[in-house]
């Protein structure tokens, strides 16, 4: 299977990896604007919220060389919209700090920003897929793209907001563990 990196992955996303024991990355492609690599969707008391990072082009459009830009105080608003949105969750508490010193970090590319966040929610599922890069261009077998429909149905769980929103699809997996906690792997098998 191969996919594309994707910040704050989709429950899509990893409900594919869930089905596969390896699933290769695509490491050759080039940037696409409007795309998961560098936005997610989260579930906020307003209704779905789309939270994105700035991104520098250095001449090339390589996903891997895509640099991240830390000039603007993005990371501090995306984790308080985060804070905001999951803060009455039941498991955000036992997740916060960790993942906030992640994002802290700052990794410089786009690529090692999606990869780190890939491999965090992986191992906090206990996902055992293994995500690898691919050595040349593949292609994606599965599109996930926030602008075209997809035929992904999940399987419903408890979100802070249902009371007011109903079960709202095609959010970040961070709504998953934040909401579900341990369970979350059962959610996505």
């Amino acid at each position: 299977m191969i996919l594309s990196i994707e910040y704050f992955p989709t429950v899509e996303f990893f409900a594919i990896a869930a089905q596969n024991p390896t699933v290769f990355l695509e490491a050759f492609e080039h940037y696409c604007k409007q795309s998961w690599r560098n936005r997610c969707r989260i579930l906020s008391a307003n209704g779905p919220l789309d939270l994105s990072f700035p991104v520098i082009h250095d001449g090339s459009s390589l996903i891997t060389d895509i640099r991240v830009d830390y000039s603007t105080p993005w990371v501090r608003k995306t984790q308080r919209a985060i804070s905001s949105a999951y803060d009455n969750s039941p498991f955000f508490e036992y997740y916060r700090d960790s993942l906030f010193a992640l994002m802290d970090e700052r990794p410089a590319t786009l690529w090692e920003l999606d990869m780190s966040l890939i491999h965090y929610f992986a191992g906090k599922i206990g996902l055992k897929t293994e995500f690898l890069p691919t050595s040349g261009y593949e292609g994606e077998d599965r599109v996930i793209h926030p602008k075209k429909a997809s035929d992904y149905k999940p399987r419903e769980y408890w979100q802070v907001f249902s009371g007011k929103f109903g079960f709202v699809g095609g959010l970040s997996v961070m709504d998953l563990l934040f909401n579900e906690g341990p369970e979350s792997l059962c959610i996505l098998k």
